[in-house]
This record gives C-alpha cells, sequence and structure tokens, in this order.
C-alpha cells in the first residue's frame, strides 16, 4: 500500500486490523516521512505499527496535492515483488499514475481510491492520467456513494467498492467512563480553517446563544487569522479558543471534552464535503454532532444527530440552542452516535470489507 494519509497514528490502526483480520496477508505499507499542506506540517507518527511493515519512502514535490509522486517506488516494489499495489489516491494525481505504471510493469494488480464527489473536469496532463487511471487498473474503492457515482459518470466500468477510506478504534475512540459534572456546554469544531468549511457560519451562531457555553476552535489554515478577527469584531474572545491541531491520538481525550461537535461546511464550485471523518470520531466518543446538509455529512450523521440547512447560522443557533437547554437529548444522540460507528464505521469493519477486495482481485487474477 502507498498512503500519505497513513502517517497519521490514529489511521495506522486500521493496517493493524488488516494485519489481524488476515492472518495470510503480508503488508508492507509505504509513507512519506511528512506531509505539506494548508495546515502546516504533519509529521510521521509511530502508534499502531503490529502485524505489518511501515516503511518510510522519499517523496518529491511535497504539498502539491496533484503533482507529488513517490521516485523510489520501483525499488520498494522490486524488493516486496507484491500481488496487489493498493494506491491510497486519487485517479487524477501523478503519484497514482508513477505507482500504476511501476506495479503493473512487475504484473502486481492494482487498486486506487478516491474520495472525489464532484465531476470535475481537469485539464491535461491531469486529464490524461485519470483516463490511463480509469482503463489501466483492476479495482477501485471510493469513500462514499456520490463517489461511486462520479467515477461511474466519467467512464469507470470496473470493479468497485464503497468503503471509508478508514474507520475509527471504537476501543479507543471511546465515551467517557463517567458524565462530565456540569460546567458551561462544550461546542466545538475540528478541521481546516478554509472557507468551505463554513467556521464563520458557526461563529454567527455563536453571537444569538444564551445560557452557559463555551467554544473551541480546534484546527489551522489560511482563514485563521480571519477567524480570530471575527471572534473579536462578535465580541466572543471571552468564550471561544481557537487551539492548533492535536496528536490524532489524543484526539478521543479532546472529544470526551466536548458535549456537541459542528461540522458546518458548505458547497464551493470545486468542493463539497466528501465524508467528514470528525463525526464518526466524535460520535464513537458519544458526543452529539451536528452538521450541514452539504455533500456526505446527513448520509453520515443518519439520525444519530442534527443536520441544518447550508450557511444558515439562525437554523444553526436554533439547533445549538435546543441541545444546550436538553442534556437527555445530547446524550441520546451521542449514544446513537456510537451505536452507528459500532454498526458501520469501526476500523476493523473497514479493514475486513478491504481484504475482501484483495481476494477478489487475486480470484479474478487465477481465473
Amino acid at each position: 500500500m502507498v498512503s500519505k494519509a497513513c502517517i497519521v497514528g490514529a489511521y495506522q490502526r486500521k493496517l493493524e486490523a488488516m494485519a489481524e483480520a488476515g492472518p495470510d496477508l503480508e503488508l508492507t505499507v509505504a509513507v512519506p516521512p511528512f506531509w505539506r499542506d494548508e495546515r502546516g506540517v504533519t509529521r510521521l507518527e509511530y502508534a499502531h505499527t503490529q502485524g505489518y511493515r511501515l516503511t518510510v519512502c522519499r517523496i518529491a514535490l511535497n504539498g502539491s496535492f496533484h503533482l507529488h509522486f513517490y521516485p523510489w517506488l520501483a525499488r520498494l516494489i522490486a524488493e516486496v515483488r507484491p500481488d496487489i499495489v493498493h494506491i491510497d489516491e486519487e485517479p487524477y494525481n501523478l503519484a497514482t499514475y508513477h505507482a500504476n505504471i511501476m506495479a503493473r510493469r512487475t504484473g502486481a494488480r492494482t487498486l486506487w481510491f478516491s474520495w472525489q464527489n464532484l465531476a470535475r473536469r481537469y485539464p491535461p496532463p491531469f486529464l490524461w492520467i485519470e483516463r490511463y487511471n480509469l482503463r489501466h487498473v483492476d479495482y477501485a474503492i471510493v469513500g462514499s456513494r456520490t463517489s461511486a457515482e462520479v467515477w461511474r459518470s466519467k467512464g469507470y466500468s470496473g470493479h468497485l467498492a464503497v468503503i471509508p477510506q478508514f474507520g475509527v478504534d471504537p476501543d479507543v475512540f471511546s465515551p467517557r467512563a463517567t458524565q462530565r459534572s456540569g460546567g458551561p456546554v462544550h461546542i466545538v469544531y475540528v478541521g481546516r480553517f478554509v472557507p468551505e468549511k463554513g467556521v464563520d457560519v458557526l461563529l454567527d451562531a455563536l453571537v444569538s446563544l444564551q445560557g452557559c457555553w463555551r467554544a473551541t476552535l480546534l484546527g489551522s489554515g489560511p482563514a485563521e487569522g480571519q477567524l480570530r478577527e471575527r471572534v473579536r469584531a462578535l465580541h466572543l474572545a471571552d468564550r471561544v479558543a481557537i487551539r492548533p491541531w492535536l496528536p490524532s491520538t489524543t484526539m478521543p481525550d479532546f472529544y470526551r471534552e466536548a458535549d456537541v461537535l459542528v461540522l458546518p461546511s458548505r458547497v464551493q464550485p470545486n468542493w463539497t464535503e466528501q465524508f467528514g471523518r470528525v463525526l464518526i470520531e466524535a460520535m464513537a466518543c458519544e458526543t452529539a454532532v451536528v452538521g450541514s446538509d452539504v455533500g456526505e455529512i446527513p448520509h453520515v450523521i443518519g439520525d444519530a444527530g442534527r443536520v441544518f440547512p447550508e450557511a444558515n447560522a439562525a437554523a444553526l443557533g436554533a439547533v445549538l440552542d435546543a441541545l444546550m437547554r436538553d442534556p437527555a437529548l445530547r446524550r441520546d444522540l451521542g449514544a446513537r452516535g456510537r451505536a452507528r460507528v459500532l454498526n458501520a464505521y469501526t476500523q476493523q469493519q473497514v479493514a475486513r470489507a478491504t481484504l475482501a477486495v484483495y481476494r477478489a482481485m487475486l480470484d479474478e487474477g487465477r481465473n
């Protein structure tokens, strides 16, 4: 597997789950030493590394989502001689094209992963890369139903499975042992500070919120300065804290200290919410969740939270007000959320589904 996402320690639990569920699986995962994006630099964490081989592979053009690739990948493939190369990248990226060619030259079967849920048309050379990867691959995994619809509409006719990229470990992301003992209702946002995440909508909703509450915005991004200024302009500085990212392994404790998590994403011309992983992390910890009606958010939440109309601060404020006034409702939604995660979004379920794809690929290769 080639995956820059697996530098995150919490995500590595899926890899351990795959090794546990597939005793005949010899899994090697190539990751870069770090990844750079608008949030800053995320360095490789060694958190869950049992049962498989995690190897660091130099990356070229680090930080360029579309143009990065792994120059030494051919050496690793020649060393490992894999039956399958799982390319944990979008099919329009150079990294996918490069890895796909390197793998298929050795006779390995290949698959790619996608979250893309907008039918975007890319200019050359990405259009050519996408066309190659749609035609020369043995399987595709997509993270959502809308993503599956996009790739079918773009002409991909091969085998396809809908499996989230990562689930959560319910033993790690677990509820508090005891109920929180009073204090302000704690409302949190976790994610990038960018316009499409709609954090400004949350701030506007908080202005009219009555009662005893506090809020934490956890993350980073280019809009951080604007958000800090908005907090000051709205006279929320005594109640709203803006904090940097925490290590992934400490996030369960953060969610346990929250009463409500809000994901107020809004649609942009070139983006809509692809999943909203923070939702399932919070749900697993029995934190009540609220999300906008954008992209996959309503499908992820189901009946285990509250959904409000995109960019509607008044509607979000009304939802938060109702949750503030009703601790029993927060507890009920929290319990529903954890049940939903246990039913559909655990690392073990994602691991088993991914292994089933591998076995199908191998069976087809033998026929």
